[in-house]
Protein backbone atom coordinates (compact mmCIF):
# COMPACT_ATOMS: atom_id res chain seq x y z
CA UNK A 1 0.00 0.00 0.00
CA UNK A 2 0.83 3.66 -0.88
CA UNK A 3 1.64 5.90 2.37
CA UNK A 4 -0.56 8.28 0.77
CA UNK A 5 -3.47 5.47 0.52
CA UNK A 6 -2.90 4.61 4.14
CA UNK A 7 -3.05 8.07 5.41
CA UNK A 8 -6.38 9.15 3.41
CA UNK A 9 -7.82 5.51 4.84
CA UNK A 10 -7.16 7.00 8.39
CA UNK A 11 -8.23 10.16 7.92
CA UNK A 12 -11.50 8.64 6.76
CA UNK A 13 -11.98 6.84 10.15
CA UNK A 14 -10.33 3.16 8.94
CA UNK A 15 -8.11 1.64 12.18
CA UNK A 16 -7.70 -1.56 10.64
CA UNK A 17 -4.35 -2.04 8.89
CA UNK A 18 -3.15 -5.75 9.62
CA UNK A 19 -0.63 -7.84 7.87
CA UNK A 20 -0.35 -4.28 5.62
CA UNK A 21 2.81 -4.30 3.46
CA UNK A 22 4.71 -1.09 4.61
CA UNK A 23 8.62 -2.94 4.31
CA UNK A 24 11.20 0.26 3.72
CA UNK A 25 8.50 2.71 3.85
CA UNK A 26 9.27 6.35 4.51
CA UNK A 27 6.46 7.02 7.47
CA UNK A 28 8.68 9.83 9.51
CA UNK A 29 7.00 11.75 11.89
CA UNK A 30 3.60 10.27 10.69
CA UNK A 31 0.42 9.93 13.73
CA UNK A 32 -1.48 6.17 12.92
CA UNK A 33 -2.83 6.55 17.34
CA UNK A 34 -4.85 3.38 17.85
CA UNK A 35 -4.34 1.59 15.00
CA UNK A 36 -4.41 -2.38 14.59
CA UNK A 37 -0.88 -2.96 13.15
CA UNK A 38 -0.71 -7.32 13.82
CA UNK A 39 1.73 -9.02 11.45
CA UNK A 40 1.95 -5.89 9.16
CA UNK A 41 5.56 -5.87 7.36
CA UNK A 42 7.27 -2.90 8.37
CA UNK A 43 11.10 -4.12 7.57
CA UNK A 44 13.67 -1.41 7.47
CA UNK A 45 10.68 1.25 7.47
CA UNK A 46 11.32 4.86 8.61
CA UNK A 47 8.93 5.54 11.52
CA UNK A 48 11.31 8.45 13.25
CA UNK A 49 9.30 10.44 15.55
CA UNK A 50 6.41 8.93 14.42
CA UNK A 51 3.21 8.88 16.94
CA UNK A 52 1.56 5.39 17.09
CA UNK A 53 0.18 5.45 20.92
CA UNK A 54 -2.11 2.49 21.99
CA UNK A 55 -1.42 0.98 18.35
CA UNK A 56 -1.27 -3.15 18.05
CA UNK A 57 1.98 -4.07 16.25
CA UNK A 58 1.85 -7.86 17.64
CA UNK A 59 4.00 -9.96 15.41
CA UNK A 60 4.98 -7.30 13.32
CA UNK A 61 8.02 -7.75 11.38
CA UNK A 62 9.83 -4.44 12.32
CA UNK A 63 13.74 -5.40 11.84
CA UNK A 64 16.28 -3.01 10.94
CA UNK A 65 12.79 -0.50 11.64
CA UNK A 66 14.23 2.68 12.41
CA UNK A 67 11.91 4.24 15.59
CA UNK A 68 14.37 6.98 17.01
CA UNK A 69 12.10 8.84 18.95
CA UNK A 70 8.58 7.49 17.86
CA UNK A 71 5.94 7.69 20.54
CA UNK A 72 5.20 4.15 21.28
CA UNK A 73 3.28 4.54 25.08
CA UNK A 74 0.57 1.86 25.77
CA UNK A 75 1.55 -0.14 22.40
CA UNK A 76 1.54 -3.71 22.05
CA UNK A 77 4.03 -5.44 20.53
CA UNK A 78 3.64 -9.16 21.24
CA UNK A 79 6.11 -11.36 19.74
CA UNK A 80 7.21 -8.79 17.66
CA UNK A 81 10.43 -9.27 15.91
CA UNK A 82 12.35 -5.85 16.11
CA UNK A 83 16.04 -7.21 15.71
CA UNK A 84 18.26 -4.57 15.30
CA UNK A 85 15.62 -1.77 15.10
CA UNK A 86 16.18 1.88 16.26
CA UNK A 87 14.32 2.88 19.29
CA UNK A 88 16.66 5.84 20.72
CA UNK A 89 15.12 8.10 23.05
CA UNK A 90 11.58 6.74 21.81
CA UNK A 91 8.69 7.04 24.68
CA UNK A 92 7.65 3.33 25.27
CA UNK A 93 5.82 3.86 29.34
CA UNK A 94 3.59 1.08 29.33
CA UNK A 95 4.12 -0.64 26.22
CA UNK A 96 3.35 -4.67 26.41
CA UNK A 97 6.41 -6.35 24.66
CA UNK A 98 6.03 -9.97 26.11
CA UNK A 99 8.64 -12.73 23.88
CA UNK A 100 9.46 -9.91 21.82
CA UNK A 101 12.91 -10.25 19.85
CA UNK A 102 14.92 -6.91 19.98
CA UNK A 103 18.36 -8.52 19.87
CA UNK A 104 21.23 -5.76 18.52
CA UNK A 105 18.58 -3.16 19.14
CA UNK A 106 19.50 0.16 19.99
CA UNK A 107 17.17 1.45 23.08
CA UNK A 108 19.47 4.10 24.18
CA UNK A 109 17.77 6.56 26.21
CA UNK A 110 14.23 4.72 25.27
CA UNK A 111 11.59 5.25 28.25
CA UNK A 112 10.31 2.18 28.93
CA UNK A 113 8.90 2.62 32.17
CA UNK A 114 6.46 0.23 33.31
CA UNK A 115 6.97 -1.71 30.40
CA UNK A 116 6.49 -5.76 29.99
CA UNK A 117 9.22 -7.37 28.75
CA UNK A 118 8.48 -10.91 29.83
CA UNK A 119 10.07 -13.73 27.96
CA UNK A 120 12.23 -10.92 25.63
CA UNK A 121 15.25 -11.29 23.37
CA UNK A 122 17.10 -8.61 24.74
CA UNK A 123 20.83 -10.10 23.49
CA UNK A 124 23.40 -7.48 22.55
CA UNK A 125 20.87 -4.46 22.57
CA UNK A 126 22.03 -0.97 23.59
CA UNK A 127 20.18 0.22 26.56
CA UNK A 128 22.16 3.25 27.31
CA UNK A 129 20.23 5.23 30.14
CA UNK A 130 17.22 3.91 29.58
CA UNK A 131 14.18 4.12 32.04
CA UNK A 132 13.15 0.82 32.85
CA UNK A 133 11.83 1.82 36.42
CA UNK A 134 9.28 -1.10 37.55
CA UNK A 135 9.67 -2.61 34.04
CA UNK A 136 8.78 -6.43 33.85
CA UNK A 137 12.05 -8.53 32.54
CA UNK A 138 11.30 -12.27 34.24
CA UNK A 139 12.69 -14.72 31.59
CA UNK A 140 14.31 -12.29 29.67
CA UNK A 141 17.23 -12.47 27.71
CA UNK A 142 20.02 -10.07 28.67
CA UNK A 143 23.28 -11.88 27.31
CA UNK A 144 25.46 -9.49 26.53
CA UNK A 145 22.94 -6.20 27.15
CA UNK A 146 24.56 -2.79 28.07
CA UNK A 147 22.54 -1.18 30.40
CA UNK A 148 25.28 0.99 31.38
CA UNK A 149 23.75 3.87 33.31
CA UNK A 150 20.20 2.63 33.28
CA UNK A 151 17.51 3.28 35.53
CA UNK A 152 16.21 -0.57 36.76
CA UNK A 153 14.80 0.56 40.41
CA UNK A 154 11.85 -1.82 41.06
CA UNK A 155 12.26 -4.01 38.02
CA UNK A 156 11.43 -7.51 38.28
CA UNK A 157 14.56 -10.19 37.07
CA UNK A 158 12.73 -13.41 37.47
CA UNK A 159 14.53 -16.37 35.65
CA UNK A 160 16.20 -13.54 33.40
CA UNK A 161 19.44 -14.90 32.08
CA UNK A 162 22.64 -12.29 32.78
CA UNK A 163 25.59 -13.36 30.86
CA UNK A 164 28.04 -10.61 29.52
CA UNK A 165 25.28 -7.96 30.85
CA UNK A 166 27.17 -4.58 31.77
CA UNK A 167 25.66 -2.99 34.80
CA UNK A 168 27.77 -0.19 35.56
CA UNK A 169 26.59 2.72 37.13
CA UNK A 170 22.88 1.29 36.83
CA UNK A 171 20.74 2.27 39.63
CA UNK A 172 18.93 -0.76 40.89
CA UNK A 173 17.86 -0.41 44.31
CA UNK A 174 15.16 -2.81 45.93
CA UNK A 175 15.91 -5.18 43.28
CA UNK A 176 15.40 -8.94 43.53
CA UNK A 177 18.13 -11.00 42.60
CA UNK A 178 18.45 -13.65 44.90
CA UNK A 179 20.02 -16.84 43.26
CA UNK A 180 20.68 -15.46 40.04
CA UNK A 181 23.58 -16.10 38.15
CA UNK A 182 25.69 -13.07 37.72
CA UNK A 183 29.13 -14.70 37.74
CA UNK A 184 31.76 -12.18 36.45
CA UNK A 185 29.02 -9.28 35.39
CA UNK A 186 30.02 -5.18 36.26
CA UNK A 187 28.44 -3.57 38.43
CA UNK A 188 30.66 -1.03 39.03
CA UNK A 189 29.81 2.35 40.34
CA UNK A 190 25.75 0.96 40.41
CA UNK A 191 23.38 1.70 42.95
CA UNK A 192 22.27 -1.01 44.74
CA UNK A 193 21.19 -0.27 48.28
CA UNK A 194 18.18 -2.56 49.57
CA UNK A 195 18.97 -5.23 46.93
CA UNK A 196 18.20 -8.67 47.66
CA UNK A 197 21.51 -11.08 46.44
CA UNK A 198 21.15 -13.67 48.72
CA UNK A 199 22.69 -17.26 47.05
CA UNK A 200 23.39 -15.25 43.50
CA UNK A 201 26.45 -16.13 42.25
CA UNK A 202 28.51 -13.01 41.95
CA UNK A 203 32.33 -14.84 41.52
CA UNK A 204 34.50 -12.27 40.02
CA UNK A 205 31.71 -9.77 39.63
CA UNK A 206 33.35 -6.28 39.46
CA UNK A 207 31.61 -4.05 42.47
CA UNK A 208 34.04 -1.39 42.02
CA UNK A 209 32.70 2.13 43.84
CA UNK A 210 29.09 0.50 43.65
CA UNK A 211 26.90 1.69 46.22
CA UNK A 212 26.03 -1.30 48.50
CA UNK A 213 24.14 0.19 51.35
CA UNK A 214 21.44 -2.42 52.95
CA UNK A 215 22.23 -5.19 50.28
CA UNK A 216 21.76 -8.83 51.10
CA UNK A 217 24.77 -10.88 50.28
CA UNK A 218 23.42 -13.38 52.80
CA UNK A 219 24.92 -16.70 51.67
CA UNK A 220 26.12 -15.39 48.46
CA UNK A 221 29.72 -16.27 46.28
CA UNK A 222 32.03 -13.47 46.27
CA UNK A 223 34.78 -14.65 45.73
CA UNK A 224 37.40 -12.98 43.76
CA UNK A 225 34.87 -10.50 43.58
CA UNK A 226 36.01 -6.84 43.24
CA UNK A 227 34.53 -4.53 45.97
CA UNK A 228 37.67 -1.69 45.60
CA UNK A 229 35.99 1.50 46.94
CA UNK A 230 32.27 0.13 47.02
CA UNK A 231 30.34 1.19 50.00
CA UNK A 232 29.24 -1.55 52.29
CA UNK A 233 27.60 -0.24 55.09
CA UNK A 234 25.24 -2.10 56.84
CA UNK A 235 25.95 -5.11 53.97
CA UNK A 236 24.35 -8.42 55.30
CA UNK A 237 27.78 -10.97 54.39
CA UNK A 238 26.78 -13.32 56.79
CA UNK A 239 27.50 -16.48 54.85
CA UNK A 240 29.14 -15.28 51.66
CA UNK A 241 31.81 -16.86 50.42
CA UNK A 242 34.58 -13.59 50.42
CA UNK A 243 37.99 -15.69 49.45
CA UNK A 244 40.35 -13.39 47.32
CA UNK A 245 37.72 -10.49 47.22
CA UNK A 246 39.49 -7.09 46.74
CA UNK A 247 38.24 -4.85 49.43
CA UNK A 248 40.46 -1.41 48.86
CA UNK A 249 39.68 0.90 50.06
CA UNK A 250 36.02 -0.28 50.80
CA UNK A 251 33.88 1.92 53.29
CA UNK A 252 32.43 -0.21 56.08
CA UNK A 253 31.43 -0.69 59.37
CA UNK A 254 33.54 -2.14 62.24
CA UNK A 255 30.66 -4.96 62.20
CA UNK A 256 31.14 -5.76 58.30
CA UNK A 257 35.01 -5.95 58.59
CA UNK A 258 34.75 -8.14 61.47
CA UNK A 259 32.90 -10.49 59.75
CA UNK A 260 35.42 -10.57 56.13
CA UNK A 261 38.19 -10.93 58.25
CA UNK A 262 36.78 -14.17 59.72
CA UNK A 263 35.04 -15.58 56.40
CA UNK A 264 38.34 -14.94 54.61
CA UNK A 265 40.94 -15.76 57.43
CA UNK A 266 42.67 -12.65 56.58
CA UNK A 267 46.00 -11.80 58.62
CA UNK A 268 46.72 -8.39 59.09
CA UNK A 269 44.12 -7.29 56.68
CA UNK A 270 44.38 -3.55 55.52
CA UNK A 271 40.87 -1.20 55.22
CA UNK A 272 42.74 2.05 54.22
CA UNK A 273 39.29 3.62 54.49
CA UNK A 274 38.50 3.20 57.62
CA UNK A 275 42.13 3.16 58.85
CA UNK A 276 41.42 -0.15 60.64
CA UNK A 277 42.58 -3.54 60.89
CA UNK A 278 42.06 -6.93 62.05
CA UNK A 279 44.03 -9.94 62.79
CA UNK A 280 43.00 -13.61 62.64
CA UNK A 281 45.38 -15.95 64.27
CA UNK A 282 46.01 -19.02 62.35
Amino acid sequence: MKVRHLLRQYEQGERDFSKIDLSGADLQGITLIGVNLKEANLTGANLSRAFLTKSDLSSASLNWANLNFAKLSGCKFIEADLTKANLNGSFMVDSKLPRARISGAILSDANLKRANLWGCNLCGSILRKANLRQVNLSGANLNWTNLHEARLTGARFYGASFNGTNLSQTFLKGVDLAGVDLEGINFSGARLGGSNLEGANLVGANFQGAHLQDVNFQSANLARANLAEALLERTNLTGAILQQVNLEKAKMKKNNIKAIAIETKSIDYQFPALDLQWSIPN
